[in-house]
């Protein structure tokens, strides 16, 4: 499992795609269709639609298109972004980067496991640390597709999660989304539902 996630990671920035300048004046503009899901300023209010404000533009990009080429299965937004181009993608991306990514709060029951198994996984059972692509504070690495996870819904990271567990990726030559279905091969129930409760409540280092 170690040696997998090791060389997943170490081809990973080989297989990122040619980065996107997106106009995120433009962008306002176009994201009028998606502020019905994931909120005027990126910030849904439904718990099972991902938080996009903050979010790296390359990595909300590079979903975007995966969702519109059909290689990710979120058939709820397909017919939103199927007729979009690259650009217009990036535009929305670089629109929703800009905004405040509102904190969110953990269950403090939940807060002794899920840190346990963000910043350093769990070594008996081959899960590794959440921190080690996303951050101590779940900020992710922009420009290398390792996406912001802190103040992301407990709901939709449980079930992004358990996705991945149950071997669910876009396409056997996209690293990024196999990387997560070996980290997530392991985990069980209890740890899903405290670290994406952590994860929640997650805010940047001062």
């Amino acid at each position: 499992m170690a040696r997998f996630l090791v060389t997943l990671l170490a081809c990973a920035p080989l297989a990122a795609m040619a980065a996107w300048v997106g106009d995120p004046e433009a962008g306002e503009e176009k994201s009028a269709p998606c502020a019905a899901c994931h909120g005027v300023d990126g910030n849904s209010t439904v718990s099972i639609w991902p938080k996009l404000a903050g979010q790296h533009q390359d990595y909300a990009t590079r979903q975007s298109i995966l969702i519109r080429e059909q290689k990710r299965n979120v058939p709820e937004m397909y017919a939103t972004v199927a007729n979009l181009s690259d650009q217009d993608l990036a535009d929305i991306a670089a629109f929703y980067e800009q905004q405040r990514l509102e904190p969110g709060v953990a269950d403090e029951e939940l807060v002794e496991l899920g840190k346990k198994i963000y910043q350093a996984g769990n070594f008996e059972t081959g899960v590794p640390a959440c921190a080690a692509c996303h951050g101590p504070s779940g900020d992710g690495i922009p420009g290398a597709n390792f996406p912001v996870v802190r103040a992301q819904h407990t709901d939709y990271t449980v079930s992004r999660l358990e996705a991945f567990r149950a071997g669910e990726h876009h396409g056997e030559d996209d690293a990024y989304s196999q990387i997560m279905v070996a980290a997530a091969r392991n985990l069980t129930d209890e740890e899903i539902q405290a670290v994406s409760s952590y994860i929640e409540g997650l805010h940047r280092a001062r």
